[in-house]
């Protein structure tokens, strides 16, 4: 087992999700149960999968969550893509979610590259 507090890509995530939550609060009210929802669920589904991996035994197990953990950013991909063409997010901050996001995946994927070549 691992201390997710100690991965940098566990930081990176939640910081991640404490943007999206920003950026969503400015969204109409009638995207409460729409696309905010979502965009909120995906980016908070990608820290909890890796620190409920670094709660499970074994690099496998780590490995599973982490490739959740790396689905849940590729949904968030595409949502700030179409909050921008919607007219809900500005260029400035589609363009900085996006470079998040793509820096997460990357980490994601290294992380997971390890852990195999480790095994």
């Amino acid at each position: 087992m691992r201390d997710f507090h100690n991965l940098k890509v566990w930081k990176k995530a939640h910081e991640l999700t404490i943007a999206v939550y920003a950026v969503t609060r400015s969204f109409p009210s009638e995207e409460l149960y729409g696309l905010t929802s979502q965009m909120r669920r995906s980016s908070a589904s990608i820290p909890t999968n890796i620190a409920e991996g670094c709660g499970r035994e074994g690099n496998a197990e780590l490995s599973r969550f982490l490739s959740m953990a790396a689905g849940s950013a590729s949904e968030l991909e595409y949502q700030p893509f179409l909050a921008r063409d919607l007219g809900f997010l500005g260029a400035a901050e589609y363009r900085k979610l996006t470079a998040d996001v793509t820096e997460v995946k990357r980490m994601l994927s290294a992380f997971i590259q390890k852990l195999k070549t480790d095994s």
